[in-house]
Parts: C-alpha cells; sequence; structure tokens
C-alpha cells in the first residue's frame, strides 16, 4: 500500500490551514461494549450499509438521519425499527450530530454531500465509514485524510472490494513478482453514468416527503427537476453532485491495482474520451495516467481508465484470450506475464496459462469490510483502507474525472500543491465553494 506518500504529502502541507479542534472528546468502546451508531443516510446505499454494519453484534444504531421522509415509511425501515426499537429520525444530520451521543457514524448519501458530515463526525472524536468516493473534490480528501490522522479516529472508505480475498490475493500476487515488473494496467467499467443530453428547461414541484434545500446542501441552490432527475439515483451523472463512472466505479476497480503496483503521484493525465456538457458527466471516457515506477513496476507506468463503451485496444484485449471480457476488470501487464482481474468474478488468472501451470496461487481468507470497521472502533484490529489509505486513492480517480474535462490536453499535477500546473483553468474544479450556511470547518 502506498501509505508512505500521505505522510510525505502531510509534510509538504505543513501549511495548509485545518481548523480541527486542539482537544478531542474521544468515546472509543472497549471490545466488551457496544458501539453507539448514526447513518447519514437511511435509503437506497446507506440502507445497505446500516445492514452491513448492524449485522455486528457490538454496534446499536441508535440514529438516522434522512431528507426523505419517504425512508421512514418503507418495509426495510420497519424491520430496522423492529431490531432497534429506540432508534430516532431526522431530516437533518447536522442535528442529529448536535442531540445525539454516539461513537461512530456511517456517511452513506449522494458524493456532494459525503465530506461535510465526515469531517464533522472526524472533528467530533467520532469513527467513521465513508461511502467512496470519499469526496467530490481533491482538496476536500485531502483534509479529510490529513485531519483523520491528526484525530486518531478510525476511519474506512466503502470499498469492500478492498477486503475480499480476490483482492488481497492480486495485491499478493504482484508483489511477489509472478508477472515481473508491472509496466502497464488497463481498467474498466462498462457503466454509463453520465448524460449527452442538456439539462431540461424546467422547475418542477418538490414533493412533500423531500427536504430539497436539505439534498442540496453545500451547493448552489437550483430550481427541482422531478421525474426522477437529480433524487434518489440519477444525481451520479450530474456534475454539481456526483462523480460520473470513473467516481462510482474507479475507487472499486483501481482499489487493488493502487495497493498492487504502489503508485504516487502520476506525472501526467490526459483524458482522450467523451468530455462533460454543461451540466452532466460524459458517458465514453478514456483516461491515461502516467507514474513514476515503483519496486512494483518499470521505470515508469501507464494506467488507462474506460468506462461506458470505450475499452482497451484488440491488442491488449487478445493478452486474456480465451477468457472472454468481462464488464469490468483490469489488465496488468508485466515483464514475465499478464495478470487478468474481471471484477467480482473470481480469483485474478495468470497468462499465458501454460506459463503459470507450476504456480499456487496465494490461498489468502478475506474479511468482512464492515465489521472490521466496528471492531476496529472499538478498538480490536485495524481497518484496511482508513483514510490513509484511501483518501490518496480517492485523489487520483477524481484526477481522471477532472481531465475529462479537458479532452485531449496532458495535464500536469504538483500533489503537494494539489494544483494543476500547465493549465490554470484546470484548478477550479479541485476545490469548491461551499454556499453560505453550509460552511465547514477545515473544507470552506
Amino acid at each position: 500500500m502506498p501509505t508512505p506518500i500521505t505522510r510525505r504529502t502531510a509534510v509538504k502541507l505543513a501549511a495548509v490551514a485545518l481548523t480541527v479542534p486542539a482537544v478531542y472528546r474521544f468515546s472509543r468502546a472497549a471490545p466488551s461494549e457496544t458501539l453507539l451508531h448514526v447513518s447519514v443516510g437511511a435509503g437506497g446505499m446507506a440502507g445497505s450499509d446500516i445492514g452491513s454494519l448492524s449485522a455486528s453484534k457490538n454496534l446499536k444504531l441508535v440514529a438516522v438521519a434522512d431528507v426523505d421522509t419517504n425512508v421512514f415509511e418503507s418495509k426495510g425501515f420497519a424491520e430496522l425499527k423492529k431490531k432497534f426499537p429506540d432508534l430516532k429520525v431526522y431530516q437533518d444530520w447536522r442535528e442529529m450530530f448536535d442531540k445525539e451521543t454516539f461513537d461512530s457514524a456511517n456517511v452513506s448519501c449522494p458524493d456532494h454531500m459525503h465530506a461535510a458530515p465526515t469531517m464533522r463526525a472526524i472533528q467530533s472524536g467520532k469513527h467513521v465509514y465513508t461511502q467512496k468516493p470519499l469526496t467530490q473534490t481533491i482538496y476536500e480528501a485531502r483534509q479529510l485524510t490529513l485531519a483523520a490522522s491528526k484525530a486518531k479516529i478510525v476511519s474506512q472508505m466503502g470499498i469492500q472490494i478492498h477486503s475480499a480475498a480476490e483482492h488481497k490475493t492480486l495485491v499478493q500476487v504482484i508483489h511477489g513478482g509472478a508477472i515481473g515488473a508491472v509496466s502497464a494496467v488497463h481498467s474498466w467499467s462498462n457503466k454509463d453514468w453520465g448524460d449527452a443530453a442538456k439539462k431540461p428547461d424546467r422547475q418542477d414541484d418538490v414533493p412533500k416527503n423531500l427536504d430539497w434545500d436539505k439534498w442540496l446542501g453545500v451547493s448552489a441552490p437550483i430550481p427541482f427537476i422531478g421525474g426522477g432527475y437529480y433524487h434518489p439515483g440519477n444525481w451520479r451523472k450530474r456534475l454539481a453532485f456526483g462523480t460520473g463512472t470513473f467516481g462510482d466505479m474507479g475507487c472499486h476497480i483501481l482499489d487493488p491495482v493502487f495497493g498492487a503496483i504502489g503508485v504516487g503521484n502520476p506525472k501526467s493525465i490526459t483524458s482522450t474520451g467523451d468530455a462533460p456538457n454543461e451540466t452532466n458527466w460524459g458517458l465514453n471516457c478514456q483516461v491515461e495516467f502516467v507514474f513514476p515506477g515503483s519496486k512494483h513496476t518499470t521505470e515508469t507506468v501507464s494506467l488507462t481508465w474506460y468506462n461506458g463503451q470505450s475499452k482497451p485496444t484488440a491488442e491488449v484485449l487478445k493478452l486474456i484470450e480465451p477468457h472472454k471480457f468481462p464488464g469490468q476488470g483490469s489488465i496488468l501487464i508485466g515483464t514475465k506475464g499478464v495478470l487478468f482481474s474481471p471484477y467480482g468474478g473470481g480469483m485474478p488468472i495468470l497468462l499465458p496459462s501454460d506459463k503459470f501451470v507450476d504456480y499456487k496461487v496465494p490461498k489468502i481468507g478475506g474479511d468482512n469490510h464492515y465489521v472490521q470497521f466496528v471492531d476496529a472502533a472499538r478498538g480490536v484490529g485495524k481497518t484496511s483502507a482508513p483514510f490513509e489509505y484511501a483518501g490518496p486513492l480517492t485523489e487520483m480517480v477524481l484526477l481522471g474525472c477532472l481531465a475529462t474535462r479537458f479532452p485531449k490536453q496532458e495535464l500536469k499535477w504538483d500533489t503537494a500543491k494539489m494544483e494543476v500546473t500547465n493549465l490554470p483553468e484546470a484548478n477550479q474544479f479541485v476545490r469548491k465553494t461551499y454556499r453560505k450556511g453550509w460552511e465547514a470547518k477545515g473544507l470552506s
């Protein structure tokens, strides 16, 4: 794992202003105690996260906050209430944080609202599990990483595959040198969280169950458009609220690649796929990163991401024959062979197969990513995707998203300064302005 990168970065960023309380009120539960937990979000992915976290007998869910009260009337929520009969509900996560006594929180809401409640939890000395991508902007990811390190809280990003046997095996195979030094990586997702159409020129009535102002949160106020245009799921396609397919799936699929080859700061990023339009992410993306080498790669190493209908060349796909090209996955090309990893499709495959007849794939067990967080927050063990690791991973992915805004232009990145050095206009997307009344210490 490339954790030394974060340490070096932290030293270089000593001058960065971070407003973090000097004294923390820690509430670490002893291993024999129950973790009191709250959730920012109650439906969709939040509902899934709540279910997985509360599967631990050592976690008690005390409150949830969701801007859409319809979720509180759902069958799934009724079952949750049976399990936790004293469960309290809020529409405003800030009110929940003010009123409730708790040890930990999960943040499982749209991307644009990941950073603010996560930072609030950190500054309050609470342990926090935040969905991927950790944040919507590079600046937010950096600040959360630094704040979590300073506060010494337990953190975990919601990239479940990180704790799976497939992920850990891929990392171990690369670190063991089975395919030699990695020279190139190709990773992809056939999802298309984008939209080539223009935003509809209309304003719809906000349904009574939805607090649109709180849904917007830190973002600038805009008119509500119904029909699912934003809520509950299509926000991922919108520049103001999501991060497109790259942000959605990049943190999952590139996670084992990032951990395996140990790349740090990219030398350059170039997009040759679709650009976003005025309000939406592009559909078919292709972005190439070039990194300085690590001990697991050649002198330099390229990483190319594809999504939508974009995919690797026929020459690259020939390397995985006779295996079928899956909807999502990665191909790592080394000096001694190729590692093919279908995402969610089982253990990595070494190719050409006749060359690896006698190779024994390491037998590594998986962990429960959620229970791992609950246990670590109680003082038992550690998380495998703390913000020290997840922050730099998220920064890399978000750099790819940023590059799609400037197609066919090579962007040179200065990690310490968090800026594109050769295209100043790109830097407006490194950090966003929080709207008045939603400012967050350490973020805005």
